[in-house]
């Protein structure tokens, strides 16, 4: 004898709208999981673009296994098992088109696929859709791709989502004991990558910009218009680390550097000097969307997108993402 789960309304309108066979009822009922089945499998992936592609492909696959859900688990939890796998097929073949090795020795080796994930596309409310800062700002999302793809998953599903053992091991089609040892495994991974991080990823956390964080990116904004280098060199910290991705080789751990580094590349020179700029927020985090005008071009054209890690008021960390010819994250391409 088993004791029959109630059936909650949400898995009941799920069940009717898969009996009738109607695609506009069905999409209704699970439209409002989607932007917590994105934040997931970006988790997973640490890729905007990619993780609105395996979003999509988790409804098609959960619209053809509609029959099967019989309403034994939530329709929130099926959702984030289909995601789950979802997100560990598209890895297995993107891992075999592209080998990377999941354990990576230098620890300053940046994730090739990393892009930044708007905070408009985040779940109205963070807390019910358990999007904590820590467990969406760019350090934590590089942090979690230096795991191997499953155990990712279930620290994931373990200490991000908090599910049961139980539950994660059903997703994954492994034991609780499998589960027990990939957490732990995780978990040391994590405290390396992450020294001095807390790893109760559940806690409720803070999303709002704090007045450094705002105040630096104004500054760093308009250092950029007036291209006044020593203005932008003021906003950082000596021991800076700075990347552009998705160029690996451009990681760098000094101020100095970093600056040279612009300068040699020619920009804040005669034709790379006149610039326009967005504050934004991407992954909880401040960040700046760049514009520069070229010589004869009527308009600034998006350039890049940098993203600001502010500690006691000035630039610890700056990732710094192509954009040039992108149409990003909704910001404008050019501005007039």
């Amino acid at each position: 004898m088993t004791d029959a789960r109630p059936l909650g309304a949400d898995e009941a309108a799920f069940i009717a709208a898969a009996r009738s066979g109607d695609t506009t009822r069905f999409a209704h009922v699970t439209e409002r999981h989607r932007r917590e089945l994105q934040v997931h499998c970006y988790r997973m992936l640490a890729n905007y673009e990619d993780a609105q592609d395996l979003t999509q492909e988790t409804f098609l696959r959960a619209w053809r296994k509609r029959e099967s859900f019989k309403g034994d688990a939530a329709l929130r939890t099926w959702l984030y098992r289909i995601a789950t796998n979802a997100c560990l097929d598209f890895l297995d073949s993107r891992n075999a088109r592209v080998p990377v090795p999941s354990e990576l020795p230098d620890p300053d080796s940046e994730v090739l696929c990393l892009q930044p994930y708007p905070d408009r596309m985040l779940p109205e409310d963070p807390q019910e859709a358990v999007v904590a800062r820590e467990t969406i700002e760019l350090a934590f999302i590089v942090a979690v791709q230096h795991l191997p793809p499953r155990q990712r998953a279930v620290f994931i599903l373990r200490d991000v989502l908090g599910r049961p053992a139980s539950e994660a091991a059903g997703a994954l089609g492994v034991t609780v004991a499998s589960v027990t040892s990939a957490l732990q495994r995780a978990r040391v991974t994590m405290r390396e990558r992450l020294p001095g991080r807390r790893l109760d990823w559940r806690s409720p956390a803070t999303h709002e910009l704090s007045d450094d964080e705002r105040g630096v990116v104004k500054s760093y904004l308009a250092a950029h218009e007036r291209n006044d280098l020593d203005g932008l060199t003021s906003l950082l910290r000596d021991d800076l680390r700075f990347a552009m991705l998705p160029d690996p080789g451009t990681v760098v751990r000094s101020a100095k550097e970093a600056v040279d580094g612009w300068v040699s590349s020619g920009l804040f020179r005669r034709g790379h000097d006149d610039w326009r700029g967005i504050a934004t927020t991407v992954n909880r985090m401040p960040a700046a969307a760049l514009y520069l005008r070229a010589p004869g071009d009527p308009e600034h054209r998006l350039f890049a997108i940098a993203v600001l890690h502010v500690v006691d008021g000035k630039i610890a960390e700056l990732t710094g993402f192509d954009a040039t010819g992108k149409p990003w994250l909704g910001l404008p391409p050019a501005l007039s």
